[in-house]
């Protein structure tokens, strides 16, 4: 065997197996930067969350951290909720933009339950309900339905 067919046949081994090879690292540190995007996103999200009851806490005249709706309130009381819910809506409408879409992988349904559930926990207040046509004008149009239907859904719930 000359020299020749040795590099020929050297280099269509690297075809053969090397060109696939790179291709599935490449594939594969692609996803795995995809997921890691998706937890710094979570991440980002969650510590908007936290930093929102961080604030609850700092208003606790407000009594937002009860599971029913503020009793009688001033008018500066009255406008801090609704600066208070206005915060939490445009928390929620980006955690539906960036993390909620059809057929999701069980991965971020599972995230995404988590956020449903905070939504359903606000909506129970019967406040939160009664503020939301004042706050959801402007917001994303598919955000504002899926959080009417969770209000209604709560506010049924209630009811019954």
């Amino acid at each position: 065997m000359s020299f020749m067919q040795i590099l020929e046949m050297l280099s269509m081994l690297v075809t053969i197996f090397g060109l696939p090879l790179a291709i599935f690292i490449f594939v594969y540190e692609q996803r795995k930067a995809r997921i890691n995007e998706e937890e710094e996103i979570y991440q980002s999200l969650s510590d908007g969350y936290t930093n929102f009851l961080t604030l609850s806490l700092d208003h606790s005249d407000l009594h937002l951290q009860s599971q029913t709706a503020t009793g009688t309130l001033d008018a500066e009381q009255q406008d801090r909720l609704l600066a208070m819910f206005s915060i939490l809506i445009a928390l929620f409408e980006r955690a539906y933009l960036v993390a909620y879409e059809p057929g999701m992988t069980e991965r971020r349904r599972r995230r995404w339950a988590s956020w449903e559930d905070f939504m359903r926990e606000w909506c129970r207040r019967e406040d939160f309900r009664t503020a939301l046509p004042q706050l959801l004008p402007g917001e994303d149009p598919e955000f504002a339905i899926y959080i009417r239907r969770i209000a209604e859904d709560e506010a049924a719930r209630a009811a019954a």
